[in-house]
């Protein structure tokens, strides 16, 4: 199961009431107020672990909740604070205020926080103070006060927390496109490859080892048809995913065996991609050729370089392992420089 989205309700502890107490010792007759305070609350707080890809464990536990301070007691004896309740998230979690109705305003809310760095830790809901005992309250004109106060309620609310996965590579393409069998030969990740469409139910993140003991990490993002961005197809559900990539490559059919022109699909997925977020047409991408084993692939391929001559295209056949070196040493240069290649020797 994948979760990349999810609403969840927060509740920070509630700090511990003060105590009324007075000293109560053997030859120590009127030892006046000795009550102590409360225990702070418990924080809920937020932390990005490389370990977790997805927010699985927030869909069965949406009420998060940490535990409250302890009470005050006597002989100024503080509460016990609450525990803090950590949440592990994965790489790449943006947390949003969520409204009332849940509708999706992602777009147009500005987010709270956006966790991107392994361990980064980020207090979502502050627990309560602990109130005060009556030794607080003495004084001159009150020398045995009864006093005290209730302890803070702790921070709560609804919020939305949505994944964007983090990836050096993004792999964009129509169903069918490819992209799984490519992602098995490039790397070690084992998405799930078929012989029909949106096979891919979720981004799959694969890790490419370089020489020099470099690596880079790839997604395969579920397949886009036209009209992705309305919300049409699985694809619009996982297009967010796509704005965290340093380089988009485009994988097409360049042999046109689903009955789709390569140059059309194309067009239509940098378009999808524009209309999404304008800003993504302006990232580093690249073309891969998928396919090339096929009848036709060879002629297709000359109407995608005359259409785009000023990008790259890169013939591969992911079924054969065909393309393979090059493609990798390609996507070393773009997202390491040219002198890591120099320098490892690619």
């Amino acid at each position: 199961m994948f979760v990349d989205r999810i609403k969840v309700f927060v509740q920070a502890g509630k700090g511990g009431r003060g105590c009324v107490s007075f000293r109560r010792e053997k030859f120590v007759p009127k030892g006046g107020p000795d009550g102590g305070d409360g225990g702070r609350g418990g924080n809920v707080i937020l932390r990005a672990d490389r370990h977790v890809d997805n927010l699985t464990n927030l869909f069965y536990e949406p009420i998060i909740r940490a535990k409250s301070g302890g009470h005050g007691k006597g002989k100024k004896m503080m509460g016990r604070a609450g525990a803090d309740k950590v949440v592990k998230v994965p790489l790449g979690t943006i947390v949003y205020p969520a409204n009332g109705n849940g509708t999706n305003k992602s777009r147009v809310e500005q987010p709270i926080v956006d966790l991107t760095r392994d361990g980064e830790e980020f207090v979502l809901c502050r627990g309560g103070a602990g109130g005060k005992g009556n030794v607080h309250f003495k004084s001159s004109r009150n020398r045995a006060p009864r006093q005290y106060t209730e302890g803070g309620e702790g921070e709560e609310g609804y919020f939305r927390l949505e994944l964007r996965t983090i990836a050096d590579a993004g792999l964009v393409g129509y169903p069918n496109a490819g992209k799984s069998t490519l992602l098995r030969k490039i790397s070690a990740a084992r998405p799930k490859v078929a012989a029909y469409p949106f096979t891919t139910l979720h981004p799959i993140v694969g890790v490419i080892e370089f020489p020099g003991y470099q690596r880079a990490t790839i997604a395969d993002i579920p397949g886009l048809i036209e009209g992705a961005h309305r919300g049409l197809g699985l694809g619009h559900e996982f297009l967010r995913h796509i704005t965290r990539c340093r380089v988009l490559m485009f994988v097409i059919d360049v042999a046109g065996s689903e009955g789709r022109n390569p140059v059309e699909d194309l067009q239509n997925l940098r378009r999808e991609i524009d209309l999404y977020d304008p800003a993504l047409s302006s990232r580093p991408w690249l073309i891969v050729a998928n396919k090339m084993d096929l009848p036709d692939a060879k002629k297709n391929l000359k109407a995608v370089q005359e259409r785009f001559p000023k990008i790259k295209i890169l013939p591969t056949s992911a079924a054969i392992g065909e393309g393979m070196d090059a493609l990798k040493k390609t996507l070393a240069a773009e997202i390491m420089g040219d002198k890591h290649i120099v320098a490892a020797g690619i």
